[in-house]
């Protein structure tokens, strides 16, 4: 069986957010990449899960960049993935991202596609749809749970106030987030032996990206703190009414 993980290189969570040629640009100075946590922790690590139940199982990992995501694809190997394979194309557009993804998927022949319900840095959680739609695969969403049988996959995925439980037959392309599995760091045979497991860059497929990005704009600054003496209630009326609006 051949799984497919596709992995994304974010900003670290504390990362200072600042924007270039007239706000139309992340700044990437002084910023540390990671992997983007819902793949990593989750769609990663219950592939590599799964793999140790069953070892003729193969990894593979995906992401769509440039080549400075290189060292974010090795600490994935790192982790556990078998090989990895990147395309050479810097874009922010999920269509686009979501070819490329489905072009190799389908060369690859894969059995399960994994990726992590959304990344931290656009959360948009469009991929994986895209993916099983342009390869005509069904595909669940939010998965809290990922159990195997054979070819048959259980799915446990959240739904508003509760859970549903799927059954669906490989293949199949599931996002995955929290409860999937637990996360993992690199090991020092893991950090050793990423360094010569196969990274096969190759080029992309011509598309024409659907999304652009107009201009960034940062959250408003929180307005200072005001303080009203405790006999002076009318004070406070006035300000929640006059300058909160909230009544």
């Amino acid at each position: 069986m051949k799984i497919l993980v596709c992995i994304s290189k974010t900003p670290d969570t504390t990362a200072k957010i600042a924007f270039t040629n007239n706000n139309t640009t992340f700044s990437g100075d002084g910023v540390q990449w990671i992997i983007n946590p819902y793949d990593e922790w989750y769609s990663l690590v219950r592939a590599i899960e799964l793999k140790e139940q069953d070892p003729s199982k193969v990894i593979h990992l995906i992401t769509v960049g440039a080549a400075d995501t290189e060292p974010i694809i090795r600490k994935a190997l790192a982790i556990g993935g078998d090989e990895a394979i990147r395309v050479n194309l810097d874009t922010h557009d999920p269509y686009t991202i979501a070819v490329q993804i489905a072009e190799v998927a389908k060369a690859g022949g894969y059995d399960l596609i994994f990726t992590g319900k959304e990344t931290i840095d656009y959360n948009g959680s469009s991929i994986g749809g895209m993916v099983a739609e342009l390869l005509d695969l069904p595909y669940i969403s939010l998965a809290t749970k990922f159990d195997l049988n054979g070819t048959t996959a259980t799915v446990i995925r959240e739904i508003e106030g509760g859970e549903e439980t799927d059954e669906v037959a490989l293949p199949l392309v599931v996002s995955c987030q929290k409860g999937v599995a637990e996360q993992r760091i690199p090991n020092m045979k893991g950090i050793m032996s990423a360094r010569t497991k196969p990274l096969k860059v190759v080029e992309p497929v011509a598309t024409q990206p659907l999304t652009g990005i107009v201009s960034f704009e940062l959250p408003p600054a929180k307005a200072g703190v005001k303080l009203v003496p405790a006999d002076q209630p009318e004070e406070l009326i006035r300000l929640l009414h006059e300058e909160a609006r909230v009544f």
